[in-house]
């Protein structure tokens, strides 16, 4: 079984702390990683660290087999990452954004208005961003998630905002993208309704450590 992600002794020090020292990860394709810890703990820290958008103290991270790692544009087409604010433009319309987003993403969107009704947001696609509450907004995000070509999904509580029908909505594409052989990397306060068939847990602890355990 391939290695998507593989973490070797990540050390971060945020403001004078440790947030984790020597962790290490390896996931494969098909796996979910439910990342899990108290507020504050380094779990959005770590989950950029696996992105590539922080650098840790020390520590490696190596992402798709090692004959990718020279190709950018391989990364972007396969690397997907929502972080824990829905970051929409507000003045911009739920289909302009998600125009915005399939551009950034490299993909093509071939019917916008049935992504934005899986979404829940059919009747709302005029509507500047601003003007939708905050669980419209995370679902004008988590819209690239039905577009996404992508092998790893790396998302920050993808769950914020969302009421029980966008929860269900969201696990039932996880399902669907797991299936296919792709792989998740999530952080989330509440437990998972849906059991993947690799699930890892790993739980951040509010000191130096980490802990690491399959299912």
């Amino acid at each position: 079984m391939s290695l998507l992600v593989t973490a070797e002794q990540l050390t971060s020090i945020r403001a004078g702390r440790i947030l984790f020292a020597d962790l290490s990860l390896s996931l494969p394709a098909g796996a979910v990683l439910h990342v899990e810890g108290a507020n504050g703990a380094g779990k959005s820290t770590l989950l950029r660290i696996l992105a590539g958008l922080l650098r840790p103290q020390s520590g490696r991270v190596v992402l798709f087999p090692q004959h990718y790692q020279d190709d950018p544009d391989y990364w972007r087409r396969q690397l997907l990452f929502i972080g824990h604010k829905a970051a929409v433009k507000a003045e911009l319309t739920a289909l302009e954004n998600l125009s915005i987003q399939a551009q950034f993403d490299g993909v093509s969107v071939s019917d916008p208005w049935l992504a934005l009704e899986t979404v829940g947001l059919l009747g709302l696609e005029d509507i500047p961003a601003q003007q939708l509450s905050a669980g419209q907004q995370r679902r004008i995000a988590l819209a690239r998630l039905w577009n996404s070509s992508a092998q790893l999904w790396i998302l920050d509580e993808p769950f914020t905002a969302l009421d029980v029908r966008g929860i269900a909505l969201l696990q039932q594409r996880f399902a669907r993208h797991v299936e296919q052989g792709g792989s998740i990397i999530l952080t989330s306060h509440q437990p998972l309704s849906w059991q993947p068939p690799l699930l890892q847990r790993l739980t951040i602890a509010a000191t130096t450590e980490a802990e690491v355990s399959d299912e």
